[in-house]
């Protein structure tokens, strides 16, 4: 069964205006010495940040344990200096130039990037997928590229930025594009093709290692998995498990017959660099308000028809992977309380940054299911 892991990135912020603290250093020195918690906990580029990096996992409700238990003891260190801790792509609000956690290398990026840091504020959500090969990684990540916009209207979660409404979904998406290498890789020859490639980015820009390569998905330098970046942190502890879940099916799905693997590699050469980037910013705008870019149409198609068609694609690989009914109640989720980005605007527009406080906190812990999205579930997938 495919291995998986999970890396979330979670942000400190102040009760009533929701400004990031740095308090990071703080809350992993004292993580770091929780047995359960020591090898999994991470500083962060920003200083308000900390991350979770997860074991590697072959079941979904392993994962599901050790995902909502490091959000409630994060949540529960955070309580106990004052402030709250949110997984959100930007923070509502923030300073005009954040605080860099004091590593040679963090700093040495902010040296070649500048004034870019000053809006790199943003956290996201990080799925590893294990990978036979790095041939084997080269098809999937090819597989995967016209994809890419569905996946960053789903996970879409960074509406607000500096105390505004963005209008866009995943504002995250936005500030990224200003690094050398973001948004989504080209397609690639084979695993030699793409090592190659990639060296030869080195020192140009600001790419001062391999791993400040940023596209949305990419192989891992370190790992044998290939890592989809796309997704914006996410609130809940729900969707995260449902994005991982749709990352594990679709390695599955790409590598498991040879003639999966040939049409996905026609299906991604007849998708131009261009019309992929243009249509990642119509879904960092949309979201899953409106039409997303569906590889199967060879356009722009209503939202949850793309994600209906998505989901029933993948459907042999997660019912084999035992990831078809959390898939199917995360459908019917999104249907029904909307992504994200859509749950941050509703709750700015109630009641402003006290309101939308209270959401940040609230999603921390897990949702429990409504009536609404069982009956909805119910008629997704059979």
């Amino acid at each position: 069964m495919a291995t998986f892991g999970i890396e979330e990135e979670f942000q400190f912020l102040t009760p009533d205006t929701l400004f990031p603290v740095d308090v990071g250093d703080e809350v992993f020195a004292r993580l770091s010495v929780l047995p359960a918690w020591r090898e999994v906990t991470h500083r962060e580029f920003l200083a308000s940040q900390i991350e979770h990096a997860s074991a590697v996992f072959d079941r979904m409700d392993v994962a599901r344990t050790a995902v909502t238990g490091f959000r409630r003891v994060v949540t529960d260190q955070a309580a106990d200096l004052g402030v709250i801790v949110a997984s959100v792509g930007t923070p509502p609000d923030t300073t005009p130039f954040p605080s860099i956690t004091d590593t040679e290398r963090y700093q040495r990026i902010v040296r070649s990037m500048d004034a870019v840091i000053a809006d790199h504020q943003v956290s996201g959500l990080h799925v590893h997928v294990g990978i036979p090969s790095r041939e084997a990684g080269v098809i999937v990540l090819n597989a995967v590229r016209p994809w890419l916009p569905l996946f960053t209207a789903i996970s879409s979660n960074s509406p607000m930025w500096r105390g505004q409404d963005t209008g866009h979904d995943s504002w995250r998406t936005v500030l990224l594009r200003r690094w050398t290498t973001s948004g989504c890789p080209p397609s690639f020859i084979d695993a030699a093709d793409y090592d190659r490639r990639i060296v030869r980015l080195l020192g140009i820009g600001g790419t001062v290692d391999l791993g400040v390569i940023m596209w949305d998905v990419r192989l891992s330098e370190h790992l044998p998995t290939i890592e989809f970046r796309v997704a914006d942190a996410q609130l809940d502890a729900e969707t995260t498990l449902f994005i991982a879940a749709l990352c594990r099916a679709f390695v599955a799905h790409s590598l498991a017959v040879p003639s999966a693997r040939y049409a996905a590699a026609r299906a991604s050469a007849q998708m131009p660099s261009e019309l992929l980037s243009a249509a990642l910013l119509h879904s960092a705008h949309h979201g899953m308000r409106q039409q997303v870019f569906d590889p199967l149409v060879g356009g722009l198609a209503p939202a949850a028809e793309c994600l209906d068609r998505f989901v029933r694609m993948l459907e042999p690989a997660l019912e084999e992977l035992g990831d078809a009914a959390l898939a199917r109640e995360a459908v019917a989720r999104l249907r029904v309380d909307g992504t994200g980005a859509a749950r941050q605007r509703a709750a700015f527009q109630r009641g402003g940054p006290p309101e939308l406080g209270r959401v940040l906190t609230a999603s921390m812990s897990p949702r429990q299911t409504s009536e609404r999205v069982t009956a909805a579930a119910e008629a997704i997938l059979g």
